[in-house]
């Protein structure tokens, strides 16, 4: 079911300096985790699509995790935002979802570069039985958007310049380096279901490490977030 219409503004809640968490009323808008919506202002007739961040049950909100572009038209406009005011949203649409999500016995390992892992969190909220574990990509550690989200264990991120120094209590893993340093050293599960969402470089790099340790391609799905 497609739904057009105008949804009021919650709050934004700002993450990084370059991130933030757009929040609206849901007002029954229809969407299957790991599909796309079409975010616009009022005032002007550009839009950009965002993966729904937040989870299928919640029926009072909508979240949806965004990276502010440097002058971009749309991201910067979105987090001046205030409580009470109105956004468009179209949709939702795409097939990055999952195909069998109650099944326990099938494992699935979701791979993100930055904000690409909004997908991976709104599967996780909408599915608390899921058999999964994310890796995420990132450069720095307070990159880790929402880290104790996900189930004990399941969330590993793989930051490219951590901070030695630093000190930290997670219930998850940190591991120093990229995604695709994180396979090479720890290998792949070739019985696992692969999504890959984020930068194209990382996706062709996971792809074919994937598919040069044999991992059958019907397993990988993928998804260009920027």
């Amino acid at each position: 079911m497609n739904t057009k219409d105008r949804h009021k503004v919650l709050g934004i809640r700002e993450i990084t300096d370059k991130t933030y968490v757009l929040q609206v009323e849901r007002s029954g808008f229809e969407f299957i985790p790991g599909q796309c919506v079409n975010i616009g202002l009022e005032t002007s007739g550009i839009n950009r699509e965002y993966s729904s961040y937040s989870s299928v049950s919640d029926t009072k909100k909508m979240e949806f995790l965004i990276r502010e572009v440097k002058n971009g038209a749309v991201s910067t406009a979105l987090r001046k935002l205030k409580k009470g005011e109105y956004v468009q949203l179209d949709g939702a649409y795409g097939k990055f979802t999952l195909k069998s999500p109650a099944d326990k016995n099938k494992k699935y390992i979701f791979i993100a570069s930055g904000t690409g892992i909004a997908p991976f969190h709104s599967f996780a909220l909408s599915y608390p039985n899921l058999n999964y574990k994310v890796l995420h990509g990132v450069r720095y550690e307070n990159e880790q958007y929402d880290k104790d989200d996900y189930k004990k264990g399941s969330y590993i991120a793989c930051i490219s310049k951590i901070q030695k120094t630093k000190t930290e209590n997670t219930q998850n893993s940190v591991f120093e380096g990229r995604v695709t340093d994180y396979l090479r050293a720890n290998g792949v599960e070739k019985d696992a279901t692969y999504y890959l969402c984020g930068n194209t470089e990382m996706i062709n790099e996971v792809y074919d490490i994937l598919r040069t340790e044999k991992v059958n391609g019907d397993q990988i799905f993928t998804e260009v977030f920027f």
